[in-house]
């Protein structure tokens, strides 16, 4: 197995490059411990922890991420497809577990963007007959 792995993922406008260091399974977003990065927000939390619990020997490493652009729910995509890609790449099992559950399909959603003559993307005006 190897020792270190970076790989990196995508969500909205939020990147993410997370690297995999032999370790006690911590996880650190931009110097920070996740639990104070996404403070009380327990689903995102768990979110990024997803890949980790799915693979057993997972546990065994340290996750040192640097997430930036978008929001905190952006990022905690990112975060994710950025660690089950690194996961992936070390074991082609692992690959078929975490591509099953979903992980390594990158989320296409975007903001639709804002149209001319309408306040947003979708929204119109007010209409008035006379």
């Amino acid at each position: 197995m190897e020792k270190q792995t970076t790989a990196t993922g995508r969500r909205k406008t939020a990147i993410a490059s997370a690297r995999l260091v032999p370790g006690q399974g911590k996880i650190t977003v931009n110097g920070k411990p996740s639990e104070q990065y996404f403070g009380g927000c327990i689903r995102l939390r768990g979110e990024i922890e997803a890949p980790i619990k799915l693979i057993s020997e997972a546990g065994a490493f340290d996750y040192k991420v640097k997430a930036v652009g978008g929001g905190i729910a952006g990022q905690a995509g990112a975060i994710r497809h950025a660690i089950s890609r690194a996961l992936a790449g070390m074991d082609l099992e692992k690959r078929k577990v975490l591509k099953k559950a979903g992980y390594l399909t990158r989320d296409p959603r975007m903001v639709e963007r804002k149209k001319p003559g309408q306040p947003k993307a979708r929204k119109r005006f007010q209409f008035s007959k006379r």
